[in-house]
Parts: structure tokens; sequence; C-alpha cells
């Protein structure tokens, strides 16, 4: 089987180290530039959605976007820590105990400068399975042909799955509202699931 482990929510802390970084540049340390439109920056929290304008205010979608992606991303997705301090650990089990019979990837929805931030988050930490994939929105689809089994808290990939590719929901805030048959609250918890799951497709 082709098996894939999401990166944002399942691996990396991503949001939390977004709410540090834009309270310390927005908030905490910000200075407004000479003729700047006064705004009033703001967190909205906690994150419930995965709609983040909704929860980082900016006066346009372009600052947004900017805020991730162009001035950022290197201390958002480069610098956020792993979920917990044994993450890396546990994660080098699963690929361990899989890989002899089973295509591990690590999978991550990135755009512009954030995959190379995302790839010095996976060297810092010393990742050691070998297969990455990223994706969008736009690209998503091709997840269904390539994957037999993904685990992610992303709700588009939880509510939208194809082609039979089993989805292991890792349950966040921000996809409580999605009831879904099989979900761990751990990382831990990954292995002896999918060994489960694995041992009922064989009966």
């Amino acid at each position: 089987m082709k098996i894939a482990i999401d990166l944002n929510g399942v691996i990396r802390d991503t949001l939390g180290k977004a709410e540090q970084v834009y309270k310390k540049f927005f908030i905490d340390d910000y200075v407004s530039e000479e003729g700047e439109e006064e705004f009033e920056y703001s967190l909205n929290l906690p994150i419930t959605s995965t709609t983040l304008s909704n929860h980082f205010s900016f006066p346009n979608q372009e600052s947004f976007y900017d805020f991730f992606y162009v001035d950022f991303p290197m201390e958002i997705f480069g610098h956020a820590p792993s979920l917990s301090a044994n993450t890396f650990n546990i994660l080098d089990d699963v690929y361990k105990k899989l890989r002899e019979e089973h295509e591990v990837y690590i999978i991550s929805e990135e755009m512009e400068k954030s995959k190379p931030a995302t790839l010095f988050f996976l060297a810092k930490y010393g990742c050691a399975i070998e297969n990455i994939k990223f994706y969008s929105k736009i690209t998503q689809e091709s997840l269904w042909d390539m994957f037999d089994m993904i685990l992610t808290a992303n709700p588009e990939l939880i509510k939208n799955a194809k082609n039979n590719t089993q989805i292991i929901k890792f349950n966040k805030l921000y996809n409580s509202d999605i009831s879904h048959e099989v979900s761990i609250d751990t990382l831990e918890e990954f292995l002896p699931t999918i060994q489960k799951q694995l041992e009922d497709a064989n009966v």
C-alpha cells in the first residue's frame, strides 16, 4: 500500500507558530509605516476552521497571503515546532515498521516559499522518510489516485476522499464538526490503528 501522513496539524504545529509570529509582528511590536491606512490587527482565537482569513485579520487578501507565503514563510513553516517532543521518534518508528511492505510518504499542503521552508523543517528534525509530496487545493485530487491510505487533519481531505482511499482522521478543533469512522488524537495511535485497518482488509 501507499500510505501518506499529512504534515500540518499531525506532525507540525503550523497554526500555533503562525499565531506567535502574527502576535509578535502585528500586535506586540507593530509600528505602522508613514502614510499607511489605520487598521486594527487582531487574532480571532481559537482557530476553529481552516478559513484562516477569519482568524488572522489583514486589510486585504494580498496582505494575508504575503504574511504566510512571502514575508514570514520560514518563520511559520520552517521554524514551527513539531506537535510534541517525541513526534519524530514516533514517526521514524512508524516508517521503520511499515517500509518493508508499504510505501510511506509525507504529504503537505504548501504554496510558494512555504515549500523550501517545509523542507528545512523536515531536515531540521531529521525526518527519515524520503518520499515527500506537496499538494494544493488545485492538485489535491491527485492524492486519491496516488494513495491507499492517508492520515490527515485537513477537513477538505477528510470530507472529499475518493477512489476507496482510506482516511484516518487526526482530531483537531478545526475538524471537530466532521464525523469520521476512524480517528485518532495522537501520533502514537497511528501504528496500532493502521495495523488493525490492514488486518481487517485481509479478513
